[in-house]
């Protein structure tokens, strides 16, 4: 029976990123399954009192040379972005909302959202530039803003950020499987192992 691996992700994340282009493809190896859980990392630190490592500049500067070599080892694009950290949640949001209501273009909108942060360095803090994505991607901007706006979109996204609270979740990426929780995206190799057990 194929096991399931719970991705707790943001797209504000870098190590995030790295762990989304990994997955799918690690995961298809060892014949495991992904339940996306696109959740609010700022609501997360806000209830368990942590903070991103860029808050400490000497941790992250060596983050993001850390980030670049392991995108450097997978062969994916990965560039810091001048404008970190992004204010999500609008695009996390979005991810829920197109994760209920678009299922088959949740990869997609995700895929546009990490792309325009760590490849190509957009400001995704500015409306202007999120629509400018979401349009080259095949979104409507104004139905995306809707959609954003929903009361059901809050309250998942909401309810998301709680369960990873209390799953014990502190930062992103984060997977369980089996009730096992592994942080960061240099812990996939412990995924790929608990997977295949």
């Amino acid at each position: 029976m194929a096991k399931t691996v719970d991705f707790f992700f943001d797209v504000g994340s870098p190590a995030a990123y790295l762990a989304w282009t990994q997955l799918p493809h690690l995961c298809r190896q060892a014949g495991g399954q992904i339940d996306y859980k696109p959740f609010l990392l700022g609501g997360v630190f806000q209830a368990t009192g942590n903070h991103s490592p860029a808050t400490v500049p000497a941790k992250g500067k060596y983050m993001m040379e850390d980030l670049a070599r392991f995108a450097d080892r997978y062969g994916v694009p990965f560039h810091n972005n001048p404008y970190f950290p992004i204010n999500t949640l609008m695009l996390m949001r979005a991810a829920v909302g197109v994760q209920s209501s678009e299922p088959l273009r949740f990869a997609d909108y995700v895929d546009a959202a990490y792309r325009a942060i760590w490849v190509d360095q957009k400001n995704m803090n500015d409306p202007a530039v999120v629509g400018e994505v979401l349009a080259a991607a095949g979104f409507n901007p104004s139905a995306m803003l809707a959609l954003t706006a929903e009361q059901a979109v809050k309250d998942k996204l909401k309810a998301i950020t709680q369960e990873a609270v209390e799953r014990g979740v502190f930062g992103a990426p984060t997977f369980f499987i089996d009730g096992t929780m592994y942080w960061g995206q240099d812990r996939l190799d412990f995924v790929r192992e608990a997977l295949a057990a």
